[in-house]
């Protein structure tokens, strides 16, 4: 049974085309994984199917009472609710179903034989929904997502105000997940969570029974979840079954079979035009040469997908540190209350470090106290000499009413227009993103702005907060490797061990140093 249809969907945003003509269909149970490089227009998909955009042409049919839980990379809380508020929201239509069975029970004394026997149905019907949606163990269930996403740790009694943007996003997901829609729609749920609750999720989502449609760029977490695939390239849509290694291999497959056609017809359509240019003026052999033109004017031509522009990564280097990078005294770091207990931590010229550990315990407040932007709450951290530090947030600060080029020409005002495309062009931007304004762009285009600045800076310490996150396969795999070229010293934060492990040469817990209980 479908539960979503979409006929011949065509959007854009100005001169920039995303889909066109674009069909779709989700069946029940499906668990399928929307994939494509930054700027495809994945997040824009997800807008139009859940009403958030209108398509400029196009149909979009859900089936009749499907519940459909959609979780977005900017996605809200109210302040003031409680995170046990937030996630008891999620059971909303089912105390709003028991406040109609128990207005149904009121009426039920002054009923005629015939009212009070649809009454009786309508109460089973309720029940049935009630007791199918878990809704007498609401408090367990709670529980239970809540402990598997290391929500417990912070306490369900917090305000969301105080939590930190990984947090949030646990929040949020947890919310989403105890709602048990028809239909999942996630966008990257992995940015921000830590490995131990992306283990959580995968196992959540291998056993999912309702269906889902996933946006990530985490490939063994997407590998380990779906069973399709629908690949977003070239204003298309196109479906693959199984998971992203299969279709990889499907993919590249087809790709040379469609070059290697598209050879030998650039190949006869040469020979036909050189007959055609040698025989036309003949009286011979015209008809032969018209004979050929028809052929040629009827060919259906091949013709190969654009090719993206590939990002290429490279940091320039600034002149050499000091041998000793940051040290820290008995730091006490955190704002109201302490988030870790006195460290003596010291960082030496060369070094690569990956800070780990569970979301809320203070690893961007750590290189904030590092660098300064923080007072601590008791210590003190003392920076190297000579240092030129390049820092990559981990969300975007500049002003998102600026193009691209205005953005990068702010932070280097010598740069001629050439030189501020060029530099854009090389973290595998187009001319059309170049030009558009930051706030039109994916998660993905505005994190290559920022590493763009970066690359663009002469730096001997790099500090990088998350900076996976919203990156497609090639952008992530290309900062793997300018990391790993890389000869000053890097302090990441990271929750993928498959990106940092090759990069480090160590590897920092800060749940070894946290005061909170992890």
């Amino acid at each position: 049974m479908s539960i979503l249809v979409v006929k011949n969907l065509s959007h854009g945003f100005g001169d920039r085309a995303i889909f066109n003509d674009v069909s779709f269909r989700l069946l029940k149970g499906e668990h399928i994984g929307l994939i494509g490089a930054n700027g495809e227009g994945k997040s824009t998909f997800m807008n139009i199917i859940t009403g958030k955009l209108e398509p400029d042409d196009g149909q979009i049919e859900w089936s009749k009472r499907v519940r459909v839980g959609y979780m977005d990379q900017h996605s809200v809380l109210e302040p003031g609710m409680t995170m046990r508020d937030v996630l008891k929201s999620a059971f909303k239509y089912l105390f709003d179903l028991e406040e109609e069975m128990n207005c149904i029970c009121e009426k039920m004394a002054d009923a005629s034989p015939e009212e009070l026997e649809v009454m009786l149905e309508d109460m089973g019907t309720i029940q049935d929904i009630l007791t199918h949606n878990d809704f007498y163990v609401i408090d367990a269930k709670v529980e239970e997502v809540a402990r598997g996403l290391g929500l417990t740790d912070i306490g369900l009694d917090n305000e969301v105000q105080n939590l930190s943007g990984g947090q949030r996003t646990k929040i949020l997901l947890a919310k989403l997940l105890l709602e048990k829609p028809d239909i999942l729609l996630l966008d990257e749920p992995t940015n921000h969570l830590d490995e131990q609750h992306i283990e959580w999720l995968k196992i959540y989502l291998q056993s999912y029974e309702n269906a889902f449609l996933l946006i990530s760029h985490d490939i063994p977490f997407l590998n380990s979840v779906i069973n399709l695939i629908y690949h977003m390239e070239n204003q298309e849509l196109n479906r693959y079954v199984g998971n992203y290694d299969e279709y990889m291999k499907v993919y590249e497959a087809k790709k040379q079979q469609v070059e290697s056609a598209y050879k030998r017809q650039q190949q006869e359509i040469a020979e036909l035009e050189d007959f055609i240019s040698r025989n036309k003026a003949r009286v011979s052999t015209r008809n032969m040469a018209m004979s050929r033109q028809k052929k040629l004017d009827k060919m259906d031509k091949i013709e190969l997908a654009r090719e993206k522009p590939k990002p290429v990564f490279n940091f320039m280097q600034a002149k050499t540190s000091g041998k000793m990078v940051f040290e820290t005294g008995e730091l006490v770091i955190g704002y109201d209350s302490p988030l870790s207990k006195p460290l003596d931590l010291r960082m030496e010229r060369g070094q690569k470090i990956a800070l780990v550990g569970a979301n809320g315990l203070g690893k961007t407040t750590l290189i904030n106290s590092i660098l300064g932007n923080i007072k601590p709450i008791a210590g003190e951290a003392r920076l190297g000499e000579s240092l030129h530090i390049g820092y990559f947030e981990q969300e975007f600060k500049g002003d998102k009413g600026n193009t691209c080029i205005e953005e990068i020409w702010q932070e280097f005002p010598g740069y001629t227009q050439y030189e501020v495309r060029a530099a854009l062009a090389k973290c595998g931007l187009t001319t059309k993103h170049i030009e558009s304004k930051i706030m039109v762009l994916s998660g993905g285009e505005q994190a290559k702005v920022r590493l763009c600045k970066l690359l663009n800076s002469q730096t001997n310490l790099l500090v990088l907060d998350e900076p996976t996150n919203h990156l497609d396969v090639e952008a992530k795999d290309e900062l793997k490797r300018a990391l790993k070229d890389y000869k000053g010293s890097i302090l990441l934060i990271c929750h993928e061990p498959e990106f940092y492990r090759d990069i480090v040469t160590e590897v920092w817990n800060c749940e070894n140093w946290t005061t909170k209980i992890v």
